[in-house]
């Protein structure tokens, strides 16, 4: 049979592609896997107990409305009109099975093939993969010194094609936070020019402020050009219950609709069910889970300010950090494959988030303890060379 050809042109995953290393490591220590990142502990008991009695319930297993159970619709849109103090409805939320779901739904309502949508760099690589799989062409869009985009960057890169500009914060890989102040410039350039701007806030319960992440739900006409995508899984450790959610407007939420109910017809409800359980009993739980990988964060930042074996700390937050490695010319991938097979440690390339080699790679840091990440240093150490890149390879 004949294969699409835009699919067959595009990458393995790269946590797949990671995870192939492990057949071939060295195995003379316990593996170190700060691949993928995922919660270490599992969900509230609250949770766990509601899932079990949906499970048992006659219509547990039962489709739902496509736009999600009204329940949980109501009250994350409750949930979200309180944290952000802003204008949220349960009609501007359409739960979806996954995060990543949500993004391809909302591109494949917003655009066509010879579109384009503006990626910042480093970009969520799922992002890209959809829009090239799509014939959406990603515009690459690359940040100041502090790893954060610009306004002034980005709208240089509009143009007519233009249809949506994609950030991630905190960043997936990099960790990286951006301010409201940052938030509200992008926004601005994208109701300027009546694009999406869309705001996958996947980690946003991980952020180190109890401030709103943005204030842009605080006008009433945010559904104009704002765009929303959100995850249950970190937050309520159930990442393999698939459930996420769309906040944007009622015009695009129809478009979302009649794509979910081709591929999906509906988010799995017992995922469903978990995070309307973990939204109305766990929530207590849930900010001590996150102060927990608040301490990981930081435990991390302070054993890579030594920079062991030359490795170096770019950026962190949320659950990731973001690691330059020492060996200047060296590619990526090769100082990854020597981590995982040589060193029992198995991180991400940069090269999955980047259109080029920069020297880089993530590193999961929700995924160990203390104890662990002295080891990680130990293992960088033995790994590494002499002292840190003085510059990026761009």
């Amino acid at each position: 049979m004949r294969l699409n050809p835009e699919t067959v042109r595009q990458i393995d995953s790269p946590i797949r592609t990671a995870r192939a290393l492990l057949d071939r490591r060295a195995r003379e220590r316990a593996l170190l896997d700060l691949a993928q990142a995922a919660p270490q502990y599992p969900a509230a008991p609250e949770v766990i107990e509601h899932i079990v009695a949906v499970a048992r319930h006659q219509h547990g297993g039962d489709y739902v409305e496509i736009a999600g159970l009204p329940h949980l619709r109501e009250l994350f849109a409750t949930e979200l009109r309180t944290a952000y103090r802003g204008h949220v409805r349960a009609e501007h939320v359409v739960i979806t099975a996954g995060c990543n779901q949500a993004f391809c739904l909302v591109i494949s309502a917003l655009a066509q093939p010879g579109d384009e949508v503006v990626l910042t760099l480093p970009y969520y690589f799922n992002h890209d993969m959809w829009l090239r799989m799509n014939g959406i062409a990603p515009v690459y869009l690359e940040p100041g010194p502090d790893l954060a985009p610009t306004a002034a960057a980005a709208e240089d890169l509009i143009t007519p094609r233009t249809r949506a500009i994609v950030l991630v914060t905190p960043g997936n890989p990099s960790g990286v936070t951006l301010d409201q102040h940052r938030i509200a410039e992008l926004s601005a350039v994208a109701t300027r020019h009546d694009i999406a701007l869309i705001l996958d806030e996947t980690y946003r319960s991980f952020i180190d402020t109890d401030e709103p992440p943005h204030a842009l739900f605080a006008d009433p006409d945010w559904a104009r050009t704002l765009v929303s995508l959100h995850s249950f899984s970190k937050d309520f450790a159930i990442p393999g219950y698939r459930v996420g959610a769309v906040v944007a407007s009622t015009e695009l939420n129809r478009e979302v609709m009649k794509l979910l109910d081709c591929v999906a017809i509906c988010a799995p409800r017992i995922g469903q069910e978990a995070a309307w359980a973990g939204l109305t009993s766990a929530q207590q739980w849930r900010r001590a889970r996150a102060r927990e990988i608040a301490d990981k964060r930081r435990w991390f930042a302070a054993m890579m300010a030594e920079c062991p074996g030359g490795f170096e700390l770019l950026s962190t937050g949320g659950f990731f950090g973001w690691v330059r490695h020492p060996f200047v010319g060296r590619p990526t991938d090769n100082v990854v494959r020597e981590l995982a097979i040589r060193h029992d440690t198995l991180v991400v390339p940069g090269t999955a988030f980047l259109p080029d080699d920069r020297g880089t790679f993530r590193v999961s840091v929700s995924n160990i303890d203390r104890a662990a990440l002295t080891e990680f240093a130990a293992r960088l150490t033995a790994a590494g060379g002499s002292r840190p890149q003085q510059t990026l390879n761009r």
